[in-house]
């Protein structure tokens, strides 16, 4: 998963080397936070989220086939 979400994002922004993406179980989910170069959230969530809502689609349909509870987290 975090591949595909590295891959994603690094079509996204221009610094690929701001990219972290950390993990945490919780309460049976696997919970991805997502940080970036301040200067490129917008890019990563879109206008009015549009993006950030379809990588959070995206790693849900994933996470699900898989049989595990996905979240994204962008703070």
């Amino acid at each position: 998963m975090e591949e595909v979400l590295k891959t994603i994002l690094e079509g996204l922004v221009e610094n690929k080397d701001a990219i972290s993406i950390k993990v945490r179980q919780e309460e049976g989910k696997e919970i991805y936070t997502i940080k970036v170069a301040s200067e490129e959230t917008g890019k990563i969530i879109g206008r009015q989220g549009k993006i950030s809502k379809a990588i959070k689609t995206l790693a849900k349909a994933l996470g699900a086939k898989e049989g595990r509870k996905v979240e994204i987290e962008f703070p």
